[in-house]
């Protein structure tokens, strides 16, 4: 579903986006304090998402803005509109796009066919199972907040989640998927020879590595997808509504596109460095008992890779 055009006669103040609200008295001087939400309920709790654009949307489709991947969202839920009114004021607005399950506001089911809803600072939405709380930010203050989740839910040396998060995140896409009767794989990734890479090149470079290929995992997966690291080398990707078959593409693409790219730079010596990594994927299955079930067939997957010789992608026989 499209977004409905605001109404002019609905919203007679509405005129040009902007994308910062006005700084407030108490603020003082600086930079201008940003509209944002802060995750209220859900993980990771307390991410800060700023809202820049005209139009910032939820839903389940990857190519939402903040992509919400639950069964009780739908693809295109809500959307947020910034506009400014004619005192020259950054206004935040709400409207829900016809979804199945409702869009609300401090509690309150807001109409779908309805005029957008004027939001103000402090406010909640709810989408699904997830709140945020709208704010605005200066600065300094959004610094505060995202220091503080990167402390509590990211690996620090990669970016991407910490074992602690993403096994979280694993825990509650297994229990969505087995609710909804939707499929979800898994990969684990184990770089190879990454022991020889320390001894011959340094912790440093080692380091490199890790960071590059944290950074190769988020630029490729959908904004649905979640990447954590829960060992030395070994990394933990979660594929919400993706089968094992479509799961084993995701990997041999991230797996071509690691072993085709030499790593270079100050810290990995005078020679490039060709990096591969073995990958085990496996699908949750109506007989896994646990998550720890799924986790041991991705495993075994992932020990056949390493036995064939490394740099391959191996998909769990399920039967």
């Amino acid at each position: 579903m499209t977004t409905r055009p605001l109404d002019p006669e609905d919203s007679p103040e509405l005129e040009s986006t902007t994308l910062y609200a006005e700084p407030s008295a108490a603020r003082g001087q600086g930079a201008p304090a940003e509209w944002a939400l802060i995750r209220y309920v859900g993980n990771p709790l307390g991410e800060v998402l700023p809202l820049r654009g005209p139009e910032v949307a939820f839903g389940r489709a990857s190519s939402s803005e903040i992509c919400l991947p639950e069964p009780e969202v739908s693809r295109r839920h809500a959307v947020i509109h910034l506009k400014t009114d004619s005192d020259g004021m950054a206004g935040v607005f709400l409207e829900d796009l016809g979804s199945t399950n409702g869009t609300f506001l401090n509690g309150h089911r807001i109409v779908a066919s309805g005029a957008p809803v004027r939001m103000a600072e402090g406010d909640v939405v709810r989408v699904g199972s997830q709140a945020f709380k709208l704010k605005q930010l200066d600065p300094l203050e959004r610094s505060f907040h995202e220091a503080m989740l990167a402390q509590s839910t990211l690996d620090a040396l990669t970016g991407v989640a910490n074992r602690l998060s993403v096994l979280s995140l694993l825990e509650k896409q297994v229990d969505l998927a087995r609710r909804y009767r939707r499929a979800l794989s898994l990969v684990l990734v184990d770089l190879d020879h990454f022991k020889d890479v320390n001894d011959t090149r340094g912790h440093q470079a080692g380091d490199a590595v890790l960071k590059r290929f944290g950074a190769l995992a988020l630029n490729r997966l959908r904004g649905s997808d979640h990447v954590g690291r829960i060992g030395g080398e070994e990394f933990l990707i979660v594929l919400p509504e993706t089968t094992g078959r479509e799961g084993y593409r995701v990997a041999e693409a991230l797996r071509e596109s690691l072993a085709s790219q030499p790593f270079e730079g100050e810290t990995l010596g005078p020679e490039p460095l060709s990096v591969t990594a073995s990958f085990g994927v496996a699908e949750l299955q109506e007989r896994d008992g646990s998550v720890g079930a799924l986790l041991a067939r991705a495993d075994v997957a992932l020990y056949r890779a390493k036995a064939l010789g490394r740099n391959r992608v191996e998909l769990d026989a399920a039967p």
